[in-house]
């Protein structure tokens, strides 16, 4: 428990500086959010900010069904070339390496609440667009989805520090990690969700497609073509329902206690913005005076997170290794992660689950592997990393992962020819488990706890895009590898080169400081040299009641 503190206002017969008031007032305030119980406020930032990972996971996982249904529809012989195929499958990574740089930066200079939402607004134009892309003489069909996916590719990479960094700054010290993974693990439901809308649409056009035959007979019978240009259609389209959902809550959530002290120094409207969080309302409201010498203020400081302030701070090396440590390690998860995800058909296909000759039995063995794989390995992933990031710690559980990774990885790629179907399968599920429970949840977290405000969305935004980088390698060079020589002739050595950056990541993994249930204002001062105040003095690096007497274990 936290000892009585006097308010402000009570100098217990000793002057105050105007220094010590201010340091007093930030420090009660911060106080409210970090010593907070888990509540209704929390649970509700979870699911707003969920939301937002669900739709973003939907739309990238649900390009493995699409592109088989626009095949049948649209090409010749019902079969998408490899590279139309990995042309879909990239522009939305693409744009998201765009929507991360552009959207972190602004919610620095702007601040958090005046982009939260925005980037879904771009998601719903990019989705919709898509939904009804249509197919011309002069703009072909893949021209066209090409275009909107990146448009929504942009709102998909924008949702990353955006959400991270608000869940961070609104989060308890004590489970900031689990609220955080929480938003993240997000994406397993949204896989989940793409499959199982897949799994509904082919079912629901059983009759066109089981009667068609092969993939060519497909493309030559007017009613299978139909249905598989439907389900495409009514797949993608499916995606915005959440974003739509969630919309209204993004846009009226109050700017982070944080962002408004540390930025915009304005400790009334901070404390404002922290009762309303917790009442679940809008905003916080201050006198009409006050709001005006506010903006005056904001308007004297000029702009923030300037691009030379920010190469300033991290070209020196004991603040760029931590950017470095972080932005490798999504760099070298994402490869892997996304270079399987984005290819379960294929994993499927390998394992003979997904290579029947039949339109129909082809794609519902797809949709029903996928919502196996999500099952068995990408959500208890998620959840188990939920259940220990705040007790066992970030860093043990990123270095573990990779490790284990590289293990696995090494025995799919070494042994590959001496599997049986069942155990490739077995442990492709352990690669998704351990990626889950481990890097990939990690390097969404990290990013948003060891910066200053001041620089913290621009550096999770580039970490992200460092990470999308990577799936975009993995997409563009590694997947069309595995195709070497035969369909999945080379998968082996693509699991070989999966393991040589997994055991990179375990480099990179030790440039990163362990960040469980310490207060931002601590991990700011103590590896970035921000200037230390009573409230970044709660808490030690070792989590340790110091002497205020909180508690946070």
């Amino acid at each position: 428990m936290s000892k009585e503190e006097p308010s402000p206002s009570e100098d217990n017969g000793q002057d105050i500086s105007p220094v010590e008031h201010a340091r007093d007032t930030r420090r009660l305030a911060l106080r409210q959010i970090d010593d907070a119980r888990i509540g209704p406020a929390h649970i509700r930032a979870v699911i707003v900010a969920g939301s937002g990972f669900f739709t973003d996971a939907y739309d990238l996982f649900s390009a493995n069904f699409i592109v088989n249904m626009i095949g049948l529809a649209y090409y010749e012989g019902g079969v998408m070339s490899t590279g139309a195929q990995t042309a879909i499958k990239l522009s939305t990574t693409a744009g998201a390496v765009i929507g991360q740089v552009i959207f972190g930066w602004l919610a620095d200079r702007l601040g958090r609440k005046k982009m939260y939402g925005v980037e879904l607004i771009v998601i719903l134009i990019g989705t919709l667009g898509q939904a009804i892309a249509g197919n011309g003489p002069g703009i072909p069909i893949l021209a066209t989805i090409f275009f909107w996916r990146v448009i929504m590719g942009i709102g998909v990479g924008g949702d990353y520090p955006l959400s991270s960094i608000i869940t961070s700054e609104f989060a308890t010290v004590k489970w900031r990690g689990a609220l955080m993974n929480s938003v993240f693990a997000m994406q397993g439901f949204g896989n989940l969700a793409a499959a199982l809308v897949s799994f509904v649409c082919v079912a629901g056009f059983k009759h066109a497609f089981i009667g068609a035959g092969s993939s060519a007979a497909c493309y030559n019978n007017d009613a299978c073509r139909l249905a598989a240009d439907k389900t495409w259609r009514t797949i993608v389209a499916f995606g915005a329902l959440p974003a739509l959902a969630a919309l209204y809550f993004r846009l009226t959530i109050p700017e982070t206690p944080r962002y408004t002290l540390d930025v915009g120094l304005d400790e009334q409207s901070a404390r404002a913005d922290i009762q309303a969080y917790l009442a679940g309302k809008r905003g916080g409201k201050v006198d009409v005076t006050h709001a005006i010498q506010s903006n005056v203020r904001r308007q004297n400081l000029g702009p923030k997170a300037a691009p030379q302030d920010f190469w300033a701070h991290f070209r020196q090396w004991r603040y760029g290794k931590i950017l470095l440590g972080t932005a490798g390690s999504w760099f070298f998860i994402d490869i892997a992660f996304w270079g399987l995800g984005l290819n379960n058909s294929a994993i499927l296909h390998a394992i003979g689950y997904a290579s029947q000759k039949n339109v129909y039995y082809n794609l519902y063995n797809t949709a029903v592997g996928n919502l196996i794989l999500a099952l068995a390995g990408s959500i208890p992933g998620y959840w188990v990393s939920v259940a220990t990031i705040d007790t066992v710690g970030r860093w043990p559980i990123q270095m573990g992962s990779f490790i284990v990774l590289t293990v696995l990885f090494c025995i799919i790629g070494f042994a590959y020819h001496h599997l049986t179907s069942s155990g490739l399968l077995a442990l492709y599920v352990l690669c998704q488990f351990f990626s889950n429970f481990g890097a990939n949840s990690t390097t969404f977290i990290v990013p948003g706890e060891i910066f200053p405000t001041r620089f913290r969305s621009t550096a999770h935004g580039l970490s992200a895009a460092a990470g999308k980088i990577g799936a975009v390698i993995a997409q563009a060079l590694l997947g069309p590898l595995a195709n070497k020589g035969g369909t999945n002739k080379w998968l082996n050595h693509v699991m070989e080169i999966f393991a040589a950056f997994m055991l990179c990541g375990v480099g990179t993994t030790l440039l990163i400081p362990e960040t469980k249930r310490k207060s931002l204002e601590y991990l700011a001062h103590k590896y970035h040299d921000e200037p230390m105040d009573a409230t970044a003095a709660d808490v030690d690096i070792d989590g340790a009641e110091m002497e205020t007497g909180r508690d946070i274990i």
